[in-house]
This record gives structure tokens, sequence and C-alpha cells, in this order.
């Protein structure tokens, strides 16, 4: 394993080294736990990263290829509050397709494979309306967090949704030092509706010096398939925020909770942990759309990124 670099000093290590650590530790230390896939994994608790994001830098891996364009067409799906796969299944982005096809596998007893899944998503809107939608996960309490009044009589009457992404936008623009600059994802009255509830749940910006801070918490966090997407799209959300309020980007803190890897993870986590990071990847945004919400895919431009190979890995569902 490449362990030399940690006795190098930290102000001079490759930003990267900090998650190729984490996942040695986790390896080598982790507790072994059961967990709700049955997979098995090896985990640690309270664990954190940190990337400063100037000068277009972004926490885009080097030691594997990081699918980059797959997670922004996903965090563009979460803005427009879209919870049905169809729309990332036209884009040929399967990152979310396992979990209904797995319910359609269960409920019909058909071993349809992904790919014909995804293809009758896309060519049949009645099916996609029956089996692609995944309940009410993140985009949906994003921008329309369900809200309910109390009336005289003792009931509730639904109210109109929260925008949390508007209303954090708005509030770093008219009040940057609030300390309520917050984006939640962890509905508790609304989580057994969801194909799976949010892990990376709390988004937290931070304004000082004219630059545009953000700590992610991530309550359970899949150290060698999720992890590398979760940073790059909290990231690519800082950076879009950060351009709509006129703010430099700052720092970028993940923290997560239940941090792991699993099992079946062997060879992916011992051939990337002989490699070692290099290169600067940036970002830079072409345009500023007139919201948050009107970014499209061709706005995000990548440079310097110069990954090793891909290593691959199965999904725990």
């Amino acid at each position: 394993m490449a362990t030399a670099a940690s006795n190098t000093d930290s102000s001079i290590r490759h930003p990267e080294w900090q998650y190729l650590d984490l996942m040695r530790e986790i390896w080598e230390q982790g507790s072994e736990r059961r967990d709700r896939t049955g997979v098995g994994t090896r985990s640690v608790f309270g664990t954190m990263l940190r990337f400063d994001l100037g000068d277009g830098r972004m926490p885009l891996l080097t030691t594997k290829r990081v699918y980059w364009k797959t997670a922004t067409r996903e965090m563009l799906w979460f803005l427009t509050g879209d919870t049905n796969i169809r729309e990332l299944c036209k884009q040929n982005v399967q990152i979310w397709t396992d979990w209904p096809l797995d319910k359609y596998r269960r409920e019909t007893g058909e071993e349809i494979s992904r790919e014909d899944f995804s293809a009758r998503i896309v060519e049949d809107k009645a099916f996609a309306i029956r089996w692609g939608e995944l309940g009410p996960v993140y985009g949906k309490q994003w921008v329309d967090w369900p809200t309910y009044r109390y009336q005289a009589d003792g009931s509730y009457k639904k109210g109109p949704g929260i925008n949390q992404v508007a209303e954090v936008v708005d509030s770093l623009r008219n009040n940057p030092s609030s300390r309520r600059h917050i984006i939640e994802g962890w509905n508790v009255s609304q989580l057994d509706g969801m194909a799976l509830p949010p892990c990376h749940k709390t988004y937290q910006f931070h304004v000082a010096d004219g630059r545009l801070n953000c700590a992610l918490y991530q309550r359970s966090c899949d150290v060698a398939l999720g992890l590398p997407f979760n940073l790059w799209s909290a990231a690519l959300l800082q950076r879009m925020i950060a351009q709509q309020t006129d703010l430099e980007p700052g720092e970028f803190v993940w923290m997560g909770g239940d941090t792991h890897l699993y099992l079946n993870h062997t060879e992916l986590v011992e051939e990337q942990l002989v490699r070692e990071p290099a290169g600067t990847p940036t970002l830079t945004i072409a345009r500023k759309p007139d919201t948050i919400f009107d970014y499209v895919f061709e706005d995000f431009v990548v440079e310097n990124y110069e990954p090793q190979g891909t290593l691959k890995a199965p999904i725990a569902v």
C-alpha cells in the first residue's frame, strides 16, 4: 500500500490523500458489521474531509475515474424536484434505477434486465408512472418540502411547499451572516415513502470574507462507490450557489456519520490504495443563469482531469 505520503507535510499533500487515508483506516481498523443490505461492512463513525474550492479546484478523485457528468446530471435533476427516474433514464443515468428495478422484480416475479427495464421506463410513460417512482426523495424535500397548517377544529390542512434551495440563495444574498443557511433532506414524516432515505442529508452554508463555505453532513456513506459522487455533487452545488450569490467559492467540509466500505469491495479498495493522486481538476461554469434552477449540463466545463483507470464494484441495494 502507498503509505509513504502519510509522513508528508499536510500543507503540500494532494487533497485526495484525505480520501485514501480514510479508506485505509476503514479497511484496516473499521468495525465489521451486518447491515440493511445483508452484504456486511467495515465501518467507522464520525469522519471529516476538507477541500479548498478556490481557483476552480474540485474534489474530483484522480485515483479512479469518477463519472462527474453523471453526478452533474443527477444534481440538476434534484433541483427540478422530480422523483421519477424517467428523466434520468432518458439521459442514460442509471444510478437510481436499481431500487425501482428491485421492487418491480419482487412484485412481478419478472427477471427483466436493468437495460430492458430502463428502456421500458423511457418508452412507456404509464409504466414509468407505475414503476419508476422513488417517493419523496432529495429533490422533493429540497424544493417542495410539504407543510401542514393547524386548523381551529384541530385538523391539519396541507399548505404550500417550501423551496429550501431558493430560500437559502435569498438568505445568503440578504442576510449572509445568518447561521440558518440550511438545506435539509431528512423529513421524518416521509422517510417510509422514500426508495432510499437521504444519505447526504444536511447542507449548511457560511459566508466569511466574501467566500461561501459549505458543510455537508452525511448520515451513511459508501466510501468506495458513493463518496466520490457525493464530494463532486456537493461541491458543485456550492459552486452554483456561490455564483448565484456573487461570492467566491470557499471551503467544502464533508462530515460522515456511519462511514463504511462493503465487504464485497475488496478488489476495488486494494487496487485504489496502491494508486497515488496526481493533477488538479478544475471546474469552470460557463455562464450565470437567472436562477439556481436554470443551469443546464453544458454550463459545466471540467479541465485538467486525467484519472487513472475505472474501478468497479457491485452496488448494495
